[in-house]
């Protein structure tokens, strides 16, 4: 590594010439493929922009400048050359970096970034501030195009002419989101490419901003001139550079999708070093819903431009034709579309991430819920053993659905259960459902399923006994069953309750606990407060029960280890039966 060893901060970096430069991206290129293929990460985006990164750190003056990206998934070589290349050269040093911009580390990051179509807003705020404190220096937002589909990015491009200062809005084109675009926008982009941009379809334009166009965005002379152009510019502007997603690793350029994000990777073959063969939810709920679409042309499902979370592989995408809906990068418009379709007779099933749910929660409100149209919300990877960055918490789903009336919040324990309640939600017609999808490998029903809930908040009682109570949600009710046994093998005879209802309580069967238990224990697979025990706790507040609550604290943690976060969380079978015992 003749130069990336040498770059210690972005001073470094504007010693060399073009052709160093050129250098220095392929040894950049070699150290992202070697860490991704051992490590896993965000393939696609930081390979596609490795020579924008360099020539933005080469015309401006980071951090007095200011380059914010959005998601930030894309920022690793801005690591690299901002103090920070030894996360990227030694393995022993790989964890010391987020995979995403964080202030704590540099103070060439701005914001904590994880979601997408926020850079624009956040920037043009810092854009504001400089202007309000009299300070100087350029603004940059680094958006790709697939987020441009979000409805804050166009927000965020709507208001910033209104600045009257420098602010540069540096479009990253490379024609996908993480799957293929979707949305009448992509049509103007690619007319804007094909004419070199000089077509007069130009969004950008139209909505009152100063615009060029770079073709070669992988050049980096050619993006240095462009940079220079607008470096110290006094109006808002956009730069619209054309580069190659997953560019350097031909595999990732063949298909762009697969490589946006992957495990570890042997980096000859492109094959997974760990590929479990177990059946998951992820493609269970695809495969099960194809066959829906297949047999009821009311029945469709929608993504917000992240299919693969729950399974749908462009095959697949395929196989259903017009009952597969991505909407892009616009989780509130799936939402209201999902309520529209409901509300004309269809059968829509919308897929979200618990992550990204979080940017609904006005549309589910009041687009969905008031009007009471039977849509169904699957939600996706809701655990706290799911994604383990800060920005992609999947800790709050609970809380942020629970407080929602009308709608109707449930959690299976086994596949059984969840495509019953899927396929019931789907031909319920008297409210919205949402379905917490449970996580990873599928387990099987070792008691009936009924074929229907609508008797709404009606627990199952699983197991009868006196004394203590384990009422155990969804994807926790395996830990319940572990309570139960260590309990047993105490001497005490409890009873085992799947609630199967986030959103409701079963006051009857509550009430018929008091008259021979003293003890109810609630656990559940998400943050504590706000969430599903505290309903339990609350109505058994004038009586003499005692309960206790099991969640997570209520914190922003990052790229915690799950054992540990589990245990300090005492969501731990051992440690629940020493709390019930000291209590008892």
């Amino acid at each position: 590594m003749k130069y990336v060893s040498n770059i210690k901060s972005p001073a470094d970096l504007k010693r060399l010439t073009i052709e160093e430069m050129e250098v220095l991206a392929s040894e950049i290129r070699t150290l992202l493929i070697r860490k991704l293929s051992v490590h896993g990460g965000h393939c696609g985006p930081n390979l596609g922009m490795v020579e924008a990164t360099i020539a933005m750190h080469y015309v401006f003056n980071s951090p007095e400048d200011k380059i914010v990206f959005d998601v930030s998934h894309q920022s690793y070589t801005h690591k690299i050359l901002t103090g920070r290349a030894d996360a990227f050269i030694y393995p022993e040093h790989y964890d010391d970096v987020s995979g995403y911009t964080e202030p704590s580390e540099s103070e060439h990051d701005h914001f904590i970034i994880g979601h997408t179509s926020t850079a624009v807003s956040l920037a043009s705020g810092l854009a504001k501030g400089r202007d309000l404190c009299g300070n100087r220096g350029n603004v940059i937002a680094v958006v790709g195009d697939g987020s441009l589909s979000g409805g804050e990015a166009l927000e965020g491009i709507d208001w910033a002419a209104e600045l009257n200062s420098n602010f540069i809005i540096v479009v990253n084109d490379n024609q996908m989101s993480i799957a293929e675009n979707h949305g009448g926008l992509y049509q103007g982009l690619e007319q804007l490419r094909q004419s070199n941009g000089m077509c007069e379809n130009n969004m950008f334009k139209a909505m009152g901003l100063d615009y060029i166009y770079v073709d070669k965005g992988n050049d980096i002379d050619a993006l240095i001139k462009a940079f220079k152009q607008v470096k110290d510019i006094d109006h808002p502007i956009v730069v619209h550079i054309n580069t190659l997603k997953g560019k350097g690793y031909a595999l990732a350029e063949e298909d762009k999708e697969t490589w946006h994000w992957s495990a570890p990777f042997d980096i000859e073959t492109g094959n997974l070093t760990y590929n479990s063969d177990a059946e998951d939810y992820d493609d269970l709920t695809a495969l099960h819903l194809l066959e829906k679409i297949k047999q009821d042309k009311k029945v469709c499902a929608i993504t917000a431009g992240t299919p693969g979370v729950w399974g749908w592989t462009p095959e697949r995408r395929q196989m259903a034709g017009a009952g597969f809906i991505d909407v892009g990068i616009a989780e509130e418009h799936a939402v209201a579309l999902a309520s529209g379709i409901a509300k004309a007779g269809g059968k829509p099933v919308l897929g979200l991430c618990s992550s990204f749910l979080q940017r609904t929660y006005d549309q589910i409100s009041q687009d969905l819920c008031i009007n009471d149209n039977p849509a169904t919300i699957l939600v996706l990877w809701g655990s706290l053993s799911s994604m383990t960055d800060v920005t992609h918490l999947c800790h709050f789903d609970i809380p942020l659905l629970s407080g929602i009336p009308n709608l109707v919040y449930l959690a299976p324990t086994n596949q059984e259960e969840y495509l019953a309640m899927l396929d019931w939600s789907i031909e319920y017609r008297e409210h919205p459902v949402a379905i917490k999808v449970p996580m990873g490998a599928t387990n099987h029903a070792t008691r009936p399923v009924p074929a229907h809930f609508s008797d709404i908040n009606k627990y199952e009682k699983v197991e009868s006994g006196s004394d203590v109570a384990i009422i155990a949600l969804g994807a926790f009710f395996a830990l319940g069953e572990n309570v139960v046994r260590l309990l047993k093998e105490q001497g005490i005879n409890p009873t085992l309750i799947n609630p199967r209802f986030i959103t409701g309580i079963d006051t009857e069967m509550l009430d018929n606990l008091k008259s021979d238990h003293r003890i109810v224990v609630t656990l559940e697979d998400g943050a504590l407060e706000g969430g599903f025990g505290e309903k339990i706790a609350r109505y058994y507040g004038p009586s003499d029960m005692k309960v206790l609550c099991y969640g997570a604290k209520k914190q922003f943690v990052d790229r915690y280890n799950i054992a540990e976060f589990l245990a300090d969380n005492r969501l731990v079978d051992t440690m629940i039966v020493e709390d019930i015992i000291k209590l008892l």
